[in-house]
């Protein structure tokens, strides 16, 4: 404990010593006896209590308490002192004494300078308490500021992920709404080509026969509905993404080009047709006629958009995506060709955009639209791995931007299509290739093996799977198994599979109503010329059956069934 003791008199400075050694602590006094000396000694912080006596011969105790409030008002103050009156104590005490002590009475000064030093550490936690309090009043403003902004920010952040949830489920439930309309579509697509297929094939059954000039026309009328219904189940074909594509090299630049007469006698002359095409655009990878389809669509849907006197711009670039999808027909990130068909229409209100791609969904008056444009782009699109975006402002225009795939390889050579065998062959009497049409529909079963038989092939008939494998246990001496692809039962995958069991050289050409690329080549389907499409068009079916005849009998060690019976 540290002392600062005011005391001439050397006696008194020994007994009050001798006092302070009952407080049990260690002690420290530095004594002073001039008024200078108790100046310069009487600092704040340098010792823990001053003891000073009342009067002293150049000095006096009231003007050593003065410097000491002035100097180190913390530092408790005590008088000690034989002539200390009591109402002199009590004025001391008024001017900021702490205690006093007689030196009459010294054995209460160890009971006043604990009392003095408690008292004194009560003051400091009072004062740190009061500090801390008026720092924490002072700070409160600040704190609820940044509090604020903390709150501000967390629900700010908590919105962005609800925004981003509720876009997310948007988002899936498009997907699954639009999913679900392309499995329901795809099967209907499947049985309107197997209806298709008979009435096309029995109109031109029927043209045959009939010679007057009004049943003719009846005919043309009927064969032309068909063939809007055959254009329309390939649009529902299109957006399922079940139809056939056959991906090449194509520079859309040049189909651009190629297409401007057709654009101009499509879209009429009233609207005025801009291209802004880049010098060095990648080639994409798509099916050249199915990307034809979709820029005509587009022209079509933006000239329907546009008053007289409209602007139609086609555009080509080369496009990096970096960006997340944030809708299912947008592009994922990557490298793409890009072409987009921009109008100065009518544009789209968030409602319209909303259902844009959905089949059968127009704006358009009754009669003028089927639905089908933009769910046909979509499904061509996706299947091809591109994607879509559309930027639209109601009363201002629209453009469609069409994401397709770059060629890796732009070396790449253009396919070369394989020579198509003479369709229109026939054949003598007892040599004809012997074909086993397996259908599970008699309609279209019986225009099959009709086609046929006209261009001289011998034809067996199997209603299902299983029968078709019965028929060949029976008699296995067939050249070619026409097998529909889509029927009840053992499918044509499943039938193509156990029929490559027991024969494994046996060539099997697909017919089908929709063409599931995956489930096609996992049952073997080698190409497209191992796949034709209902409704049968212009000789395919055909020529496709003699090309598969044709590489069968090319095959080394393989005879057709006919020319093994002439053998024998």
């Amino acid at each position: 404990m540290r002392i600062l003791h005011l005391e001439d008199s050397d006696l008194d400075a020994e007994l009050i010593e001798a006092e302070l050694e009952n407080l049990g602590h260690p002690v420290v006094i530095e004594r002073v006896i001039t008024r200078d000396e108790f100046a310069a000694a009487a600092l704040p912080g340098r010792h823990d209590i001053i003891l000073a006596d009342y009067v002293l011969p150049t000095f006096d105790g009231v003007s050593a308490l003065g410097i000491a409030r002035q100097q180190c008002p913390e530092t408790p103050f005590i008088f000690c002192s034989g002539t200390l009156g009591e109402e002199v104590a009590v004025e001391a005490i008024k001017n900021g004494a702490t205690d006093y002590v007689t030196k009459q009475r010294l054995g209460r000064m160890t009971r006043t300078i604990v009392r003095a030093l408690a008292e004194k550490r009560a003051r400091d936690d009072k004062s740190a308490a009061e500090a801390a309090l008026q720092a924490l009043n002072d700070t409160l403003e600040t704190r609820i500021a940044e509090r604020t902004r903390e709150l501000a920010a967390s629900n700010t952040a908590l919105q962005d992920q609800i925004i981003e949830r509720e876009r997310v489920e948007d988002a899936l439930r498009l997907v699954q709404r639009l999913d679900a309309v392309g499995q329901l579509t795809s099967g209907v697509a499947h049985d309107f080509n197997n209806l298709l297929t008979v009435i096309a094939g029995n109109i031109e059954f029927l043209e045959r026969a009939v010679t007057d000039e009004r049943s003719k026309r009846r005919l043309d009328m009927m064969r032309g509905a068909a063939a809007r219904g055959a254009k329309l189940t390939a649009q529902l074909l299109a957006f399922s993404r079940r139809q056939r594509l056959v991906p090449t090299p194509v520079s859309l630049n040049q189909t651009v080009v190629s297409m401007r007469d057709l654009l101009e006698s499509s879209i009429g002359g009233a609207i005025q047709i801009e291209t802004t095409l880049q010098d060095d655009l990648w080639p994409a990878l798509v099916d050249a006629t199915q990307i034809e389809l979709v820029i005509l669509n587009l022209a079509i849907n933006a000239r329907d958009a546009m008053a007289v006197g409209g602007r139609l711009t086609i555009e080509t670039a080369n496009v990096t995506v970096s960006e997340v999808p944030v809708r299912p027909e947008q592009p994922q990130p990557g490298e793409y060709v890009m072409i987009s068909v921009s109008d100065t229409g009518t544009g789209m209100t968030p409602e319209v955009l909303a259902r844009v791609f959905e089949p059968f969904f127009t704006t358009k008056e009754t009669g003028k639209g089927s639905g089908l444009g933009l769910a046909q782009v979509y499904g061509f699109v996706k299947q091809s791995g591109g994607g879509i975006r559309i930027d639209t402002v109601p009363a201002e225009g629209t453009s469609i931007k069409v994401y397709l795939p770059r060629v890796e390889n732009e070396a790449a050579a253009l396919p070369h299509a394989p020579a198509l065998a003479d369709g229109a062959r026939t054949y003598p009497p007892g040599s004809q290739p012997v074909l086993l049409i397996v259908d599970d529909d008699a309609g279209v079963r019986e225009v099959t093996a009709t086609r046929l038989m006209e261009v001289g092939y011998s034809v067996r008939e199997a209603a299902s799977g299983l029968q078709a494998l019965a028929a060949l246990e029976v008699d296995p001496a067939v050249d070619l198994i026409v097998l529909d692809f889509a029927m009840p039962g053992m499918n044509g995958a499943e039938a193509a599979g156990e029929i490559r069991k027991r024969w494994p050289t046996m060539p099997v050409l697909f017919v089908t109503g929709f063409a599931d690329t995956a489930a096609l080549a996992q049952a073997g389907a080698d190409g497209a010329d191992s796949i034709v499409l209902k409704p049968f068009r212009d000789g395919e079916l055909e020529r496709k059956v003699a090309t598969a005849l044709a590489a069968r009998s090319s095959v080394q060690g393989l005879r057709l069934v006919s020319d093994r019976t002439r053998g024998s």
